[in-house]
Parts: C-alpha cells; sequence; structure tokens
C-alpha cells in the first residue's frame, strides 16, 4: 500500500511538472509575440560579436556564382554593416540567405516580383508575420558556426557502421539469457560485455558528440516545417509544398533521436529516471547506433537539407526585409529596371546615416565628381552603389524612385597596400581597376563601377594620363562608371565622356561648412590647405602653399 501512494505521488509530480513546463512556455512564447510586435518599426537591436559575420556566409560560400558581388566590392561598401541593417532574423538559415541574396544582387525583374509579393503579404498581416517570427525564433542557430561547416565537419567523420555495436548487443542479450542457463558463465559474459562497453562507449561518444549541434539544427528544421504549413494559399506556396515533401523524406532521420539528442543525456541531472536511462545508454551503446544511423541520412540527403535550409531561407529574408523597410524612417521605393543603360536616382541616401542629406542623380553617360576633401564625394558613391545592390538584391531602394538597369556592380574604393603580397597601393590599385575591365569586356549585363580617387598612387603627371585613358576606355566599353578625382584636370579631357558633378563646402576663418548636395559642372574651390590653417598648421607653412598652389593655378608651372 505505501509502494502504491509512493508511486501515486511520483506520478502526480511528474504530471504537475510537465503541466508547469508546458505553461511557462506557453508564457514565453506570448512575451516574444508581445516584443516582436512592440519592436515593428524599429531598428532590429541584435548585438553582433566579433567573429559572428565571419560565419554567416556560409550559405553564401557554397552557392556563389558569377552574379556574386566580389569581396572588394562588399568591403570597400561596408556591405556587413548594410547587412546588418537589414538582418531582421532569428535563425541561421534566414540570416545566411539574406547575406546570399545582398552578395547576389541578380536583378532579375520576375523573381523581383515574386519577392515583392511576399514581402508585402507578410506586411498585410501582423499575425502571420509575428506567428512566423515565432517559428525563426524557436529554430534558432545551430551555435557560433555556420551550418554548412557542420556540414563539411561531418565528413571528417569517413563511413560509419554499427556492426560493432549490434556484435556486443547480441552479446548482452545472449549473457543475460546464459544466466538462466548456466548462471557462472552467463555473469562473466555479461561483466565483460559491460566493462568493454562502457570503455568503448566514452572513446566513441567523444568522437560524436561534437557533431550534434549540427543534428539538433537538423531536427529543428524539420520538425517546425509543418508549421509553415499556416502560410497555405500564400505567395509562399511553392517553398511550402517542398518544405513538406523533404521533410517527409527526412522522417527516419528524426525517428528515435530522443535517445541522442536528450538534453539530459550525460548531464548528472540527479533525476533516477536520467541515470537509468543514461546507463542504459552507455551499456547498450543504443545512442551512438541511432547517432550513425542520422549520420548516414545526412549523407545520403544532402541535397535535401540544403534545399529545406533554402526554403526556411527564403521565407525569413522576405519577412527581414518587411521588417526593415518598416524601420525606414526616410522612406524607400521599389526599383524599376530597364533595357537600356542607365542609372536615376531621386532624393537616394545612405542607410547607415540618421539625419541624411538626400540626393538626385540621373545618367546614360556615367559620373566624374569633384569636390573639396570631406564634401561627401565618397558618401555619395557608396549611396549610388549601395542602392543599385538594395535594388537589385532584396526590391527596396532608399529613395524616393530608383530606375536603372540591372548591373554587374564594382567597386575600386578602400584600397590599401598589400603587405602580405607585397604589393605596393599602385599595384593593388591597378589590379583593382583591371578586374573591373576584364568583367566589362566579357559578354552579360552592363557594368556599373565606382572608383573613388582614380590612380591615387602615383605621380601627378602619369596619374592623370593613366585616369583619362582608363575612364575614356569605361566610357566606351558596356561600363557606367562613377569616379570621384581631386584631379580637376580630367573635368576638361572628359567632358565629353561623362557628366560633370562636384560637391562643395564654403570656406571661413575658423571651420569649413559642407551642403553635402551634389551640384551640376566642376568644383570651383579648394580647401586643403585652408584645413591645414584652420587645425594650426604653422601660418608660414599655409601661406606659402597657397601662395605656390595659386602660382601654378595662374602660370600652369611650378616655380
Amino acid at each position: 500500500m505505501e509502494m502504491l501512494v509512493f508511486l501515486g505521488v511520483v506520478v502526480v509530480v511528474l504530471v504537475i511538472a510537465q503541466i508547469s513546463g508546458v505553461i511557462n512556455s506557453r508564457k514565453m512564447e506570448q512575451n516574444l509575440k508581445i516584443r516582436f510586435k512592440n519592436n515593428y518599426g524599429k531598428l532590429s537591436g541584435k548585438k553582433y560579436d566579433g567573429s559572428q559575420m565571419d560565419h554567416v556566409s556560409g550559405y553564401y560560400d557554397n552557392h556563389k556564382d558569377e552574379d556574386s558581388l566580389d569581396d572588394i566590392t562588399w568591403n570597400d561598401l561596408e556591405m556587413d554593416e548594410i547587412f546588418k541593417r537589414v538582418n531582421y532574423c532569428n535563425s541561421a538559415a534566414g540570416e545566411e540567405y539574406l547575406y546570399y541574396s545582398l552578395r547576389n544582387p541578380k536583378g532579375d525583374p520576375q523573381e523581383l516580383q515574386k519577392l515583392e509579393e511576399k514581402i508585402q503579404y507578410m506586411t498585410d498581416d501582423q499575425e502571420k508575420r509575428v506567428d512566423l517570427q515565432l517559428v525563426f525564433s524557436k529554430i534558432g542557430n545551430p551555435s557560433k558556426y555556420s551550418i554548412y561547416e557542420y556540414l563539411k565537419f561531418l565528413d571528417n567523420l569517413g563511413n560509419r557502421s554499427n556492426a560493432a555495436h549490434f556484435v556486443m548487443l547480441a552479446l548482452l542479450v545472449f549473457s543475460i539469457v546464459e544466466m538462466f542457463v548456466v548462471t557462472e558463465i552467463g555473469i562473466v559474459l555479461f561483466s565483460f560485455v559491460v566493462i568493454f562497453n562502457i570503455i568503448s562507449y566514452y572513446k566513441s561518444k567523444n568522437e560524436t558528440d561534437p557533431y550534434l549541434a549540427t543534428f539538433s539544427y537538423i531536427i529543428r528544421i524539420v520538425s517546425y516545417a509543418d508549421m509553415f504549413e499556416a502560410l497555405k494559399g500564400s505567395p509562399f506556396d511553392s517553398e511550402i509544398d517542398q518544405l513538406k515533401e523533404d521533410a517527409r523524406k527526412m522522417k527516419p532521420f528524426l525517428r528515435g533521436s530522443s535517445l541522442l539528442m536528450s538534453p539530459t543525456r550525460n548531464q548528472a541531472t540527479g533525476n533516477p529516471t536520467d541515470m537509468i536511462m543514461d546507463y542504459f545508454r552507455i551499456i547498450t551503446h543504443l545512442d551512438l547506433i541511432k547517432f550513425n544511423q542520422m549520420y548516414a541520412e545526412v549523407v545520403k540527403n544532402y541535397d535535401v537539407i540544403d534545399r529545406m535550409i533554402t526554403n526556411v531561407g527564403k521565407i525569413e529574408t522576405a519577412l527581414s526585409i518587411c521588417l526593415f523597410r518598416a524601420s525606414l524612417n526616410n522612406g524607400y521605393c521599389l526599383p524599376e529596371f530597364v533595357e537600356e543603360k542607365s542609372f536615376d536616382m531621386q532624393e537616394g541616401y545612405h542607410p547607415l546615416i540618421d539625419d541624411p542629406v538626400k540626393n538626385s542623380f540621373s545618367s546614360t553617360k556615367g559620373l566624374l565628381l569633384t569636390g573639396s576633401n570631406a564634401s561627401g564625394k565618397s558618401t555619395f558613391l557608396k549611396t549610388c552603389a549601395i542602392n543599385a545592390i538594395l535594388g537589385q538584391a532584396i526590391n527596396t531602394c532608399l529613395a524616393t524612385s530608383y530606375k536603372s538597369s540591372s548591373f554587374r556592380i564594382y567597386s575600386s574604393m578602400a584600397l590599401r597596400d598589400d603587405l602580405e603580397g607585397q604589393d605596393s597601393y599602385y599595384i593593388v590599385e591597378i589590379k583593382s581597376l583591371k578586374r573591373v575591365l576584364d568583367a566589362a569586356a566579357c559578354e552579360g549585363k552592363p557594368v556599373l563601377c565606382f572608383i573613388d580617387e582614380v590612380l591615387r598612387g602615383t605621380n601627378t603627371v602619369e596619374r592623370i594620363a593613366a585616369s583619362t585613358q582608363i575612364l575614356k576606355h569605361f566610357s566606351e566599353m558596356n561600363v557606367l562608371c562613377f569616379a570621384a578625382t581631386h584631379d580637376i584636370e580630367l573635368n576638361e579631357l572628359l567632358e565629353h565622356n561623362y557628366d560633370i558633378y562636384h560637391f562643395a563646402g564654403e570656406v571661413t576663418d575658423n571651420d569649413v561648412h559642407f551642403d553635402y548636395l551634389l551640384h551640376k559642372g566642376p568644383a570651383t574651390t579648394r580647401n586643403a590647405i585652408k584645413l591645414l590653417d584652420i587645425i594650426g598648421y604653422d601660418k608660414n607653412i599655409t601661406k606659402d602653399a597657397e601662395q605656390l598652389a595659386q602660382k601654378f593655378i595662374t602660370t600652369g608651372a611650378w616655380t
């Protein structure tokens, strides 16, 4: 009787604990939903540690193609920071697909129209949007590394066989049966099998445990695939149907996975049930057997897993773009793509500037940009480039209107000496420009390129001569080039090849003020020597420098 009472109390405690867990889980979900609703239209607030951006490129690294932005362009434009601004994803699949999308601005009007339908669906239905954010938060991240890095890591395991485990399991069963036939022999055999299994268990466990993060993430994607059924009858139907089919193919991977993936496995929780299960695993190797079965399913279904990650990523990327748009206090527009080589941006602005000055520019020839130091030339070039990328990648431009060709996009801006490769700045620079020339020589979409301070790494005479010919060559190719320079001589040399614009600054006795507005025509003012004066250089230096510069402007010769 006492034993029955004790068992009854244990059952009641377990039931209460289970109910309490369910209540707490639902409460956490409700709190998350409230947070998602309240944060709509705000900055994402995501935090990034030093290594996080090193692994978000996993999907891109495995799917890059000829339309991808190269590393020079990505780094020139500080696209890691743009990614962070656009990223509202809660799952690794979403983050990695969003990164891939920004690295591959294809500018395909049909694909962008499909994407727009998905974004609008998310925008119009708050309840679905919030429910999806919850699903993606449950999928989460595998760890600090990309799932693709983990999948490659699995290759280190080679071929896995359960033959030895099954032999020892059979011997274990045989020894137990033998105890009822010849007790002494059965006990000896049982002891031998148990000791051998314990020793070999920990060796195998140490080999396999590092791979469990991969399995855990795949389990979450497969397990939550059914939750996307709520989107049926939406623009996401093709992704949902494929997810459903692929999740069905992965059912053998899920079956019995709790033997291996239990959160209390080998955790010394003190719970008697957990302790019994741990001893059972150690003696029978059932979790190791399941690991090998799951590993075989991953190897067999790599393409299925990749496709599931792709479709989950596509759905969350559309959601992230929706949330990004809602946070744009300065507005946005949808791009329009035309056949002829052209660029037209009205009131465009840079996404990382809180209170931006908007600028408009339209051209079919290209842009030659001059102006004072710190007047806004580089920021304007980046604004144009980033809007081109965002338009072609996520159908969103930070402007009142944007119309252009679909381009292959390159830049040559924030270059530096290559000490490892022993290349000087000038060598790095001409190699960077050569890659744009090579791309332009290949058939395909027109090239849109951005060059800041053309050939700054060499002497004035050769710089002006070479810059003129390179920029003229671009204007005669399938290229729309936007170039900034301090060499005002280029304005006259290239006036028939490029539209000439400038940024200006007003110089006072103690400061230089900029309006950051694009002005038509060449620059008419200089401020480099004045800036020396403002920050406290010796008056004799600045006075003599100004006189020397003025003589050169008047006579065309240095004296």
